[in-house]
């Protein structure tokens, strides 16, 4: 089924990956594998609701044209995932496609324990079939930590040698990162804590709200730095951070230790969470969940994935972001908008603005007046996201978001936007995802003052071939 068919609800992303219907929440394991990228994620087959949760699965040979595949991972009665397949990745272990993931048993207490399933058939391009091993890799936190949050693993390579990263939480309200060597994916060992709360880098950048860190990633840039990846938990899912650093490694081969030397925020959007990362040879590329921001109950679905976004840091340690470009392949033929003025909207669009002085861009009009607006300030060097009176679930008028990089003669911002999903490229150094749920009486509407370029695309359905 492709992901481009039209969706009944008109507030449901077209051209980016999300069930037909139901319940989605985390990416998983994004892997590439035999010419095609897999990409899983956590799903309820049976409901729009945060319940019964499975390992979703499309593939792609492209990063544009997504196929749905049947279901990979299902909660195994009596098993250690019987209350769930949560979230983990997907690794090559010696020629299998093996996914590495949280397993909750009945009796869980809220700590997940380390759970392996393997490709039947790792000669099947599609990975169709998949075989969970009974017995967890490891069965809970380590002895002596006081751990009370313990999930998502992480598997990744340093100098010849495989490791893994859990994310946790300790009862005094630290966050911290827990590594474990995994050389044999079968024989896990806890080499220690990667990485607390208490870092002075991680608590200017964060601060002291998070009492958990979800989903750790961890991926290598080109300049031969690490990009340390977490979802900030503090008691529900709250914001993503990113810290730059370097991997430091002591006399016994099980020492290693990330030492940060940057970080902030990774999207200053309020409706991202829990990012996958898949490291390539030469790039990283990363999805994140967009979670729904209006009432439950109004839809047969719930959840959709971002854009996949190519991630490296730039030398001053920020984040240096931008869409892939394998999204040109969404293009129209034409452009629908290459100069200033109005112009109508589709419901999905790839827009590029560049102002030399400040500019107000609108981008949605409602029968009020009121304009979802994107501002650009080169010589202050802002960029904010006004919303105007498109409201949230949470109490109050919506704040405009307002992202800082430094100030500079043009800025540059990218937006995509498909549905109800809104995603927003400063430059190349910060992303913003918002979720706005248009009104009937709303128009798509671009209005450009003089003086500013614009190009803008409409989203189609990419050829086949």
């Amino acid at each position: 089924m492709s992901l481009a068919a039209p969706p009944q609800d008109p507030h449901a992303p077209r051209f980016r990956v999300r069930p037909p219907a139901n319940w989605m929440n985390d990416p998983n394991g994004p892997f590439h594998w035999r010419g095609r990228y897999h990409l899983f994620y956590q799903h309820n087959p049976d409901a729009p609701v945060h319940a019964n949760v499975h390992w979703g699965h499309v593939s792609s040979p492209d990063l544009a044209r997504w196929e749905h595949h049947p279901i990979a991972l299902t909660p195994t009665e009596g098993g250690p995932d019987e209350a769930g397949c949560w979230s983990g990745c997907v690794v090559d272990d010696g020629g299998v496609p093996t996914a590495v993931y949280t397993g909750v048993d009945r009796d869980h207490g809220g700590l997940g324990t380390v759970c392996l399933a393997r490709a039947a058939d790792p000669d099947d391009p599609a990975l169709t079939d998949w075989t969970a091993l009974p017995t967890p890799v490891v069965t809970g936190p380590p002895e002596g930590l006081d751990v009370v949050m313990f999930r998502d693993p992480f598997v990744f390579r340093h100098d010849g040698r495989r490791w893994a990263l859990v994310g946790a939480g300790h009862a005094d309200g630290t966050p911290s990162v827990l590594l474990y060597d995994c050389d044999d994916l079968t024989d896990w060992r806890f080499a220690g804590v990667l990485l607390d709360g208490r870092d002075p880098v991680a608590a200017a950048a964060f601060g002291d709200r998070a009492t958990g860190w979800e989903c750790p990633q961890l991926y290598a840039t080109r300049g031969g730095e690490w990009v340390l990846v977490v979802s900030l938990w503090d008691g529900d899912p709250w914001t993503t951070g990113h810290l730059t650093g370097r991997l430091d490694t002591g006399r016994a081969p099980t020492d290693l230790r990330f030492c940060a030397r940057a970080g902030g925020l990774l999207d200053h959007g309020r409706d991202f969470y829990a990012p996958a990362v898949l490291q390539e040879p030469d790039r990283a590329l990363m999805w994140g969940w967009s979670w729904e921001a209006r009432e439950p109950g109004g839809a047969d679905w719930a959840g959709v994935l971002t854009a996949p976004r190519v991630v490296d840091v730039h030398p001053d340690g920020a984040l240096r972001v931008s869409p892939a470009p394998e999204l040109h392949r969404l293009h129209a033929a034409e452009p629908f908008v290459v100069a200033p003025g109005r112009a109508a909207l589709p419901a999905a669009y790839d827009l590029t603005v560049s102002a030399r002085g400040h500019a107000a861009v609108g981008l949605l009009r409602s029968s009020s007046g009121a304009e979802l607006t994107v501002r650009l300030d080169p010589d202050e060097g802002t960029v904010t996201l006004d919303r105007g009176d498109w409201p949230r679930t949470e109490a109050g008028a919506p704040a405009p978001v307002v992202v800082r990089v430094p100030p500079c003669e043009e800025l540059t911002v990218r937006v995509l936007a498909d549905g109800s999903l809104y995603e927003l490229f400063v430059g190349d150094r910060a992303m913003v995802t918002e979720r706005v749920y248009h009104r009937a009486d709303d128009v798509r509407e671009l209005r450009v003052p003089s003086g500013v370029a614009v190009t803008g695309w409409e989203l189609v359905p990419p050829m086949r071939g």
